[in-house]
């Protein structure tokens, strides 16, 4: 029997799906060489002799497949096992791999540790540096590497412990074996403050220690209560808070005791957060775990504030980072994506929102480096160690505010597929929304700049002092500083409950003008007067991309183009190459 072949289809019946007029990801650039206000900022503030290394370090974060590392750390997230399948106690905590290369990356390259290892000027720029870069990989795994790096000032405060602690805590090794630290190559620190009846309210904790024997620095005590926020459980030691007769002090509290077993430190949960989603943060029971006293009895939160400083500090330099990579992401999709008849990076109102996004990372990383320098030179010198106790605080409050609405403004710029799950930016997104909490909310920052002034006033006199350095730069930055002294001698700091209430437009205020006189002191002219005049003199204050007329909004997106700015420093490379 004949059979009879169907008419063939119109040849293009199955082609509804062609992949045009889209943006590729970028992958496969130099974070560093791709980042101009960032490599200013390093070479400015005392970094230059770490360039090689922090351009390497550029290179290696910029690879497609490092950055898909970011991208498996959170899709598969830790899992905790409380017990063996002998019924014993454990509390173990499994990642994916892709987590712990990160966390080796970031040892390696002393993201740690630098500062401590080679205290020359310009180690906590460089360590800086590469934390911004590293953090727009990946921002999770930075929690236990800041809270390693920042431990170091208060182990110190007890030496016989941080002789023993210390050499482990500082080398460059990952050892994420779960065996007692003795055993181990290097070790992490995490932290536990927070309970839940006090919050940011540390003094209210109920958590109670005991002294074994004798009571003092450096002796032994019996920790019993309940932690609400542990980070991160599968550090080997930890700082934690609690009660003694004399009030909240500060204790080193290890997973494994000196004779190898397991401390009395119990992970009763892991926390689902919407963020952070590759660190684990935990829920802990301490049922008589043992901990060894750090400092005297009732002085544990100074013993473990300068630890916040430091966190406090990453949270800037992370939310820095995360501005950093939402901005050149943005600006590589509207440099290849065109609608209504015209690529979006040529477009008046997409070019306003990409220089305005621009503006604000160039005013967040001036701010984060010099605070790096700021950090090197306390101990030597008084202004600058007025000026980090104030501006820290300050620029914590300002630049982490202010990364969400930078993020969700990207998405905006991608579109729909700004949304999806399968990209970066809903996890940028997240993200964002972390550091203006962890480490003290807004209103803490804002309450420790009240305290910072109230008790010492050269505090003040500094931060005027740095804003002063760009006096007669710009007329709109001298008009909000002249402002801003007349706003501070109208204020009575007697009247406790006026000034809280006006703390964040005096916070805001400090955070302006300290960003403005730095870009009017460093970046190019079109960065600054379109900074001030947008920030300072009123218009574009609310909503990105409200820049004013006459904004040089070319020259402002060339310097943020990665691709510009990376091709302009690979060709200045090869310019100075030897000719033969």
């Amino acid at each position: 029997m004949a059979t009879t072949q169907p008419p063939s289809p119109p040849h293009d019946l199955g082609e509804t799906h062609a992949v045009t007029n889209v943006a590729s990801d970028l992958v496969d650039y130099n974070l560093f060489t791709a980042d101009q206000p960032l490599m200013e900022a390093t070479a400015r503030e005392g970094g230059a002799w770490g360039a090689a290394s922090i351009e390497a370090f550029g290179e290696l974060t910029g690879r497609a497949s490092y950055l898909e590392l970011g991208h498996l750390a959170n899709k598969y997230t830790p899992e905790l096992d409380t017990h063996d399948r002998f019924g014993r106690r454990v509390d173990v905590v499994r990642y994916h791999d892709a987590y712990h290369r990160l966390m080796e990356t970031s040892l390696r390259e002393g993201l740690h540790a630098t500062p401590w290892t080679d205290p020359r000027p310009g180690a906590h720029v460089v360590r800086a540096a590469k934390s911004a870069m590293q953090g727009q990989v990946e921002a999770g795994h930075g929690c236990p590497v800041t809270m390693t790096f920042a431990s170091i000032p208060s182990i110190r405060q007890q030496p016989e412990l941080a002789a023993v602690w210390e050499p482990k805590i500082l080398s460059r090794e990952y050892d994420p074996r779960n065996v007692p630290a003795s055993e181990k190559r290097a070790v992490t620190v995490g932290m536990g403050m927070t309970e839940k009846q006090g919050g940011s309210d540390v003094r209210s904790n109920s958590t109670q220690a005991t002294p074994v024997s004798a009571a003092g620095p450096g002796e032994l005590y019996s920790l019993v209560g309940h932690k609400w926020f542990l980070s991160a459980p599968m550090c080997d030691v930890f700082l934690i808070l609690a009660q003694t007769a004399a009030g909240p002090s500060c204790f080193l509290v290890p997973r494994f005791l000196p004779d190898g077993s397991k401390n009395a430190l119990n992970v009763i949960r892991l926390k689902d957060k919407m963020a952070n989603r590759s660190n684990a943060s935990s829920e802990v029971e301490l049922r008589g775990a043992q901990g060894w006293l750090i400092g005297n009895e009732g002085r544990g939160v100074p013993t473990i504030i300068e630890m916040v400083g430091l966190t406090r500090f990453d949270c800037m330099v992370g939310s820095a980072a995360l501005m950093r990579v939402g901005l050149a992401n943005a600006i590589h999709h509207c440099n290849q994506r065109a609608a209504f008849g015209a690529r979006l990076r040529d477009q008046p109102l997409m070019q306003n929102v990409l220089a305005d996004l621009a503006l604000e990372y160039e005013g967040a990383i001036a701010f984060g480096m010099r605070m790096a320098r700021a950090l090197d030179a306390r101990d030597s010198d008084a202004h600058e160690g007025h000026l980090q106790r104030l501006a820290i605080a300050v620029g914590k409050y300002w630049i982490c505010k202010r990364t969400p609405q930078h993020t969700y403004e990207v998405m905006e710029c991608i579109g729909g597929s700004g949304v999806m799950e399968n990209s970066i930016y809903p996890r940028l997104y997240r993200e964002s929304v972390i550091n203006p909490i962890w480490e003290g909310s807004g209103n803490v920052q804002c309450l420790d700049v009240l305290r910072a002034i109230g008790k010492n006033p050269e505090v003040v006199r500094a931060f005027l002092h740095e804003v002063d350095l760009a006096s007669g730069g710009n007329s709109h930055l001298d008009a909000y500083v002249c402002a801003l002294k007349g706003h501070f001698g109208g204020l009575d700091f007697r009247d406790v409950a006026d000034i809280q209430f006006q703390s964040r437009h005096l916070v805001d205020q400090l955070a302006l003008a300290f960003q403005a006189s730095l870009l009017v002191r460093h970046a190019p002219v079109a960065v600054s007067e379109a900074f001030c005049a947008s920030r300072l003199a009123g218009q574009g204050h609310h909503n990105y991309g409200a820049l004013p007329k006459g904004t040089d909004v070319r020259a402002i997106l060339e310097r943020a183009d990665p691709a510009v700015t990376h091709r302009a420093s690979q060709d200045g490379a090869a310019a100075s190459l030897p000719m033969h």
